[in-house]
């Protein structure tokens, strides 16, 4: 297939002529950003992709746990040729000592990637550092550092039942989903572990966050695996193993807040190439002429799994559940809808589109996922669009008029901001010193605002514009900047967007409004994440891997039977 930009002046490269895509000026906002869900393309499902492609088996060369479960374990996964082990440290904490802020020093479980087979004194080495993370020190063979708490009452009740040769409630594994939480899972040549560069060379890690997602793949096998060995050490010859529904609905939880919100402002050459794959993917979609019979019976199939699926997404938060209740009504509406009145012959997946735009967000997002899932053969070759080594860089030979020309086409949404109002620039973004992880202060009420980071994009673009405007305009750029330096970032990024404009967030991030759970939604999806929990505004729980094949199934089953779990359902529901 020959391959040409998906934007006239982007770096992806991928597919044939780009079809016409959702404006950049609609997607890119807030509220819209915070509605997405998982997808085809998500990082999670690309690597489930590839693994099962490869027929990829997992072995344990090393496994050296107590009675209780205590001790280490490897896990090792070959994976284009290079294998690739998961050093698990199992420890016994104190129920008090378990927690999951970032400021935490104790955890059940603390996990590295390690690049090919540790040996014994490897193991023991860092057996003293993985089990103190941050405190630890590493070399490059280490690619991936994490840790995580066991869900205890679901643990508890899982090890219970297992020993007792039964399985476990479902209600029970519905209410949680995993059976341990991650706080972290670091990556990028934190700690001295390997640079980003040089792993994304390692065969197949290639793409974005494929070491990340591996991680979490091998620890959810990790938490399988010790609930079944506790369980054993207990029950004996009684105890049983977890079906295969429930080893497949059981995933990993993670806890996530601010320090992974900012990523998506500072990186908008990568965010551009995410959003853009996912958009192209969407309109492949919707450019449908015709569908085949399959097709349809699949439409029929996804609606009614994520009906279901949002009818057993239960939270906390209220204005989450809000939205959830919301898009429950919809979805039983739409259903009834295509039940009474088929979907068109022309263009069907169009006019499914076409019904949900008078409903909410999620219900438009949540359909973007499902149109996106109908065309495989369209879509999937996308994912190797979505890693790019574009930077912002500044032209300096540009003229003052072209900037004026990028602003006013890039940049108009901020004229609907009201600077003279007290809330517009209530809140700022910061870089805690304890911790060196970015946090949200108010800046009215709290010290520390002269420390911000750079994130007010539409104040720096409302003091340009009114610093441009006496300047002429055949002036360049770089004489304009021997006299007002300050300006220098600013005029990176807007001229970054113009060739990336799915890279800016046309909001305003520093105002009262500015809500940063959107952002953290947003860059979930593309993880794969599903069962959104927020906690606040400013941190969420997520499950990861739910409904997703298992190491197990990864050797046996058909490649193509391995890719079906878009909106996950309890074991009962899953046929």
């Amino acid at each position: 297939m020959a391959k040409t930009s998906l934007h006239k002046n982007s770096d992806l490269a991928c597919g044939d002529a780009l079809p016409p895509l959702r404006s950049y000026n609609s997607v890119m906002r807030l509220s819209r950003m915070g509605a997405f869900f998982p997808h085809r393309l998500s990082f999670m499902r690309v690597l489930i992709r590839r693994l099962a492609a490869q027929k990829s088996k997992m072995q344990m060369p090393v496994c050296a746990l107590d009675k209780n479960g205590f001790g280490h374990v490897v896990l090792s996964l070959a994976l284009s040729g290079r294998v690739y082990s998961l050093i698990a440290f199992s420890r016994d904490i104190e129920d008090g000592e378990r927690t999951d802020r970032v400021i935490a020093t104790q955890w059940d479980a603390s996990f590295c990637l390690f690049d090919g087979v540790p040996s014994l004194a490897d193991i023991d080495q860092l057996a003293e550092q993985v089990t103190r993370q941050e405190a630890g020190r590493y070399d490059a063979r280490i690619l991936t550092l994490s840790r995580a708490n066991k869900s205890l009452r679901l643990f508890r009740h899982v090890v219970d039942r297992l020993a007792k040769g039964q399985q476990p409630d479902t209600e029970a594994l519905a209410a949680t989903g995993y059976l341990m939480r991650t706080t972290a899972v670091y990556g990028n040549g934190k700690f001295g572990i390997a640079d980003r560069d040089k792993v994304a060379g390692y065969d197949g890690l290639e793409g974005a966050f494929q070491a990340e997602m591996l991680t979490v793949f091998l620890i959810r096998e990790f938490t399988l695996l010790l609930a079944e060995y506790c369980a054993k050490e207990r029950g004996g010859q009684k105890a049983a193993s977890l079906s295969d529904a429930h080893r497949r609905y059981l995933g990993v939880g993670n806890s996530t807040g601010l320090g992974m919100a900012p990523f998506l402002v500072t990186h908008p050459c990568l965010l551009n190439s995410w959003i853009m794959a996912r958009e192209v993917a969407f309109a492949r979609g919707l450019a449908v002429d015709a569908a085949s019979n399959a097709q349809l019976q699949r439409v029929t199939t996804l609606l009614e799994r994520a009906r279901l699926h949002c009818y057993e997404w239960e939270v906390e938060d209220t204005p989450q559940m809000q939205n959830i209740e919301i898009l429950r009504a919809e979805l039983d509406k739409l259903c009834a809808d295509i039940s009474a009145r088929p979907l068109a012959k022309k263009a069907p997946f169009a006019d499914l589109n076409e019904r949900a735009k008078e409903g909410s967000e999620e219900l438009q997002e949540l359909l973007v996922s499902l149109i996106i899932e109908l065309v495989p053969e369209e879509v999937d070759m996308l994912a190797d669009c979505m890693a790019t080594d574009a930077q912002p860089r500044l032209i300096p030979d540009m003229r003052i008029g072209e900037v004026k020309a990028l602003i006013d086409a890039h940049y108009h949404w901020v004229e609907d901001i009201d600077f003279n109002a007290p809330d517009a620039d209530a809140q700022f973004w910061y870089v805690s010193a304890a911790k060196l992880e970015p946090r949200l202060g108010l800046r009215h009420e709290e010290p520390g605002a002269e420390l911000e980071m750079p994130f007010n994009i539409a104040g720096y673009i409302r003091a340009l514009k009114s610093a441009l405007a006496t300047v002429e305009e055949d002036e360049l750029v770089a004489a304009f900047l021997l006299r007002a330096p300050e300006f220098r970032n600013i005029l990176r990024r807007i001229q970054t967007i113009d060739k990336f404009p799915y890279g800016e967030i046309r909001d305003n991030l520093v105002g009262a409004h500015c809500r940063p759970i959107d952002l953290l939604r947003c860059k979930l999806s593309f993880f794969g994440a599903s069962k959104f929990d927020p906690k606040s505004d400013k941190w969420t729980r997520i499950t990861l891997y739910q409904g997703a094949p298992t190491a197990a199934d990864l050797a046996t089953a058909p490649s193509h039977d391995l890719d079906d779990w878009l909106f996950p359902l309890r074991p009962c529901m899953s046929s």
